[in-house]
This record gives C-alpha cells, structure tokens and sequence, in this order.
C-alpha cells in the first residue's frame, strides 16, 4: 500500500507540473543540440501528458511506418518469391480487419498503459528531462539487456498461452492468421497484450532496479527496435539479406512463421537459443530438413 500511495501522490505531482528547462540543465552543462531538441519538447509542458504523447505518436509511426516496406513487397511481383507461405496471400480484408482491432488496442489498451508507465518507472529510476543525455556505449548495452530479458520473458509466457484453456481464450486470436502479415505483431487479445507488454516495459525497470538507471531517450529507442524486430518476424517474408542469415541465433520470420504456420514449437521472439535449449524447435528442425532434401533432389535432376 505504501507504494501504491507513492505513485498516486507522484501522479498528482507530475499532473500538476510544468517542466523548466533551466532547473534541468547542470549549472555551467551547455546541452548538445539534440539534448536542446529533447527539452523543447517539454518546456512549460507538463512532463507525463508530454511524455505519454510522444511514446504514443512514436510507437504509431514505428509500428505502421515499419509495416510498410512489407505491404509494397506484396505488391511486387519480383519480391513474391521471397514470402514464405507464398500460395497464401494476404487479402485487403484481412488488413482491415486486423486494422481495425489494432486501433482499438492502440487507442484503448496501450495509451492507458503508457499514461501509467511514467509515475511507476520514475519510481524505478527512469530519467526524462534529466541531462546530459546517455552515450551511444550505455544505450547499446542497455537495449542488448533488454532484448535478452525480454525473450526469456516472452519465452515462458509464450508457452504459457499455448496450454489449453489460455490458448482457446486468449491466445487463439492471435493465431487467426495462420500466414501472418507485419501488421498482425501486435493482433491479439487484449490480456496477451498486456502480459506480453510487460516484458518489453520490465526490463528498463528491472535495469533501474538492480543496476543503473535508463533515460527515456534508451527506452524509446529500444521500443522502436522491439517493434522492428516483432514486424519482422510476422512479415511473412524471408529475405536473403535478413538478419539471420548474418546472425544465426537470431529468430527472424523464418523461425516465427513456422509457429504460425504450424501453431507449435519456437516460442521465443529475438532469440533462437531458448527454443534450442528446450527442445521447442524440433519439429521446425525437422520440417526444415525437409525442405533442404527436397531443394538438393531439385538441384540433383
């Protein structure tokens, strides 16, 4: 409860809140242009409403912005032969229909969840309007942490949702496109939305935690890449130059549209090692053994 009454009372302090770039900047510290950019944002703003836009406008953009490229490839004919279910197209219908629950979630779900975020992670550690801003070194180490807490959280929870009773009412939606598309990354019920959230939002306030604090400028990039990552992986499309070909733990649309395809096996969503460790990669290991057989007999008549 003593908690509790801590962000209630800081969720009335910072409603009530104006930011002044002058108490931010260290006496004798002359900001960088980008650390100005960043604080004209919040002068004489009031710093959770300002913060909440600017996670909220940002996450649109990413997430429909990244779908993009994606939505061109199907409209290329040169660039079809790189889906992966390719005799499986993806209609208007299904784009409309996945749009239209994505913006009720957007709008519904996740911006409550983000005007919310800011009392606790200030809470935790997490800097905004605080300067200097953090070095390219410190965010890279930062966002490698996240990536990977972040997966084994997904991991666990993933397999979570496909035991009978979550599965049938909560994660079966997200398994209505069985030949997923970019923008069916975040198409799902909306507690999955909010479980699975969490392993993107707790690991910068597990950081906080235990290690050291993270500036919001870290966290946002690291939601942009997250969300680069889980477009990626519900493309549907598998290139010569996607990352798993240069990385080879790397999970990628090959890993997870086989899940989709299949609906079993390679739970993760970065990451291709827990899949590996438990053994929830064999079927995949096996179907793409297959597919190497029947590409070698090709070759060999």
């Amino acid at each position: 409860m003593e908690r509790l009454d801590m962000v209630i009372d800081n969720v009335r302090e910072m409603l009530n809140s104006t930011v002044s770039i002058e108490e931010k900047i260290p006496a004798g510290y002359t900001p960088t242009r980008m650390e100005s950019l960043w604080l004209s944002l919040f002068e004489g703003r009031n710093e959770l409403l300002t913060f909440t836009a600017i996670a909220f406008l940002m996450h649109e953009l990413v997430y429909f912005g990244r779908y993009v490229p994606f939505w061109l490839c199907d409209h290329i004919p040169q660039l079809r032969k790189y889906k992966i279910q390719e005799n499986r197209p993806t209609t208007s219908d299904m784009q409309m229909r996945c749009l239209k629950s994505l913006l009720f979630s957007h709008f519904v779900i996740e911006g409550p969840l983000m005007l919310g975020f800011l009392p606790v992670a200030k809470l935790a550690g997490i800097r905004t309007t605080e300067m200097p801003l953090p070095g390219w070194q410190e965010m890279a180490l930062q966002i490698a942490v996240f990536f990977v807490l972040e997966d084994f959280w997904h991991y666990w929870i993933h397999r979570l949702f496909h035991w009978g009773p979550l599965y049938r009412k909560v994660h079966k939606v997200h398994h209505e496109f069985s030949a997923p598309f970019g923008m069916t990354a975040e198409y799902a019920h909306p507690l999955e939305t909010v479980i699975f959230g969490q392993g993107t939002i707790g690991g910068p306030v597990l950081y906080c935690y235990f290690v050291g604090s993270v500036h919001a400028v870290t966290m946002f990039l690291w939601i942009s890449l997250r969300l680069f990552q889980a477009i990626d992986a519900h493309s549907g499309y598998d290139f010569p130059w996607s990352l798993h070909n240069f990385l080879p733990f790397w999970a990628g649309a090959d890993h997870h549209d086989y899940h989709h395809a299949a609906f079993v096996n390679n739970f993760s969503s970065s990451f291709r090692w827990w899949d590996r460790i438990f053994g929830t990669d064999s079927k995949y290991q096996a179907h793409k053994a297959r597919l190497a057989a029947e590409q070698n007999a090709k070759k060999a008549q």
